[in-house]
């Protein structure tokens, strides 16, 4: 079972989940092993790629062709133009010899470009306010209730805010985790007003001295005006509530729209400020780069992925077991 106090920070005394029910760490490399499984798509469509190039650092089309993999895997422009830099440099330093396996090589330059990109999710605030965003479809319902769960392993109390209040299931699916995570739930009727729920989730927590607070927010499309000034009004009401509140605003993004996660990544963070970034479905795409391409390009944290459907399956990103995996290696 995953150890969910990898997920946080600022956990201070918060006494610990009762001993029946204490996570253990994984063992025989255990999430790796699904890392690896999740990613596969990728990796195959990646290493798939470079095992076709005779590299020659001398050869202009070996290079072409390794960028061409690397834009196949959804890296983007940008990322792409760095990782090229960087074993460029490399070879001109006599680093990359002809006939070189480059994967273990790109392994090592995406690890450390992706570095800079992991972070935990900070629950030090007493409540911690976390408002989820992003759009239908991506797992973000379903994170939320991951979330509720986890943080119920660690001994914080949850305070749950169903602020969707435009999709009955997500309400209906949010109360089923928070009844699973043994969290209070906040609903609301339909069509009532976000805002309104986010503020009583937090009035709750408040008086029922609750650890956290989760707001699960609406998902329409990005492109729509009416969602991202409701984003920004729930912001607004939440801030007043609470004082530094929300502590976190992490934005879900399906792994499988590959560019269109990252355009509502750039979307989202243009209209809210994004503390970070939850990557789902990393298990159903072959195009796994989109973590690279977000991290190069917004400068916003991978706090969490998901390769899998279930709860353990959502884990804290490592730069360099994502990086290894991506291309099919071993753990380092």
């Amino acid at each position: 079972m995953a150890d969910p106090t990898q997920m946080f920070t600022g956990l201070g005394d918060v006494p610990a989940a009762p001993a029946e029910e204490a996570p253990t760490a994984d063992s025989g490399g255990g999430f790796f092993r699904r890392l690896v499984d999740g990613l596969s798509k990728s990796s195959r469509a990646l290493t798939g790629q470079i095992q076709q190039i005779a590299f020659d650092p001398d050869d202009s089309e070996a290079w072409e062709r390794l960028e061409e993999a690397l834009l196949l895997a959804d890296c983007g422009v940008p990322a792409t133009v760095e990782v090229i830099g960087r074993l460029e440099r490399r070879a001109a330093a006599g680093g990359l010899a002809p006939g070189a396996d480059l994967a273990p090589v790109l392994a090592e330059e995406i690890a450390d470009m992706l570095a800079g990109a992991e972070a935990r999710i900070d629950v030090a605030e007493r409540p911690t306010v976390i408002l989820m965003v992003g759009v239908n479809g991506t797992g973000k319902t379903t994170t939320v209730g991951k979330l509720a769960e986890h943080l119920r392993r660690v001994g914080l109390g949850v305070v749950v805010a169903a602020a969707d209040t435009f999709r009955a299931a997500a309400d209906e699916q949010l109360e089923a985790w928070a009844t699973r995570a043994d969290a209070d739930f906040v609903g609301s009727a339909h069509g009532q007003d976000p805002a309104a729920v986010a503020y009583d989730g937090i009035g709750a927590a408040v008086a029922r001295r609750r650890d956290v607070v989760l707001v699960d927010t609406a998902g329409r499309l990005q492109t729509q005006v009416g969602l991202m000034d409701e984003l920004a009004k729930i912001r607004r009401v939440i801030a007043g509530r609470l004082e530094g509140a929300p502590h976190e605003t992490l934005l879900v993004i399906d792994a499988t729209t590959g560019q269109n996660g990252l355009v509502q990544a750039r979307q989202f963070s243009a209209a809210t400020p994004l503390t970070g970034i939850v990557l789902t479905k990393l298990d159903g795409t072959a195009k796994g780069g989109i973590a690279l391409a977000i991290a190069h390009e917004l400068g916003v944290p991978i706090k969490l992925i998901g390769v899998g459907e279930t709860l353990d399956d959502l884990r804290p990103f490592d730069a360099d077991s994502f990086a290894r995996a991506l291309l099919g290696l071993g753990a380092a």
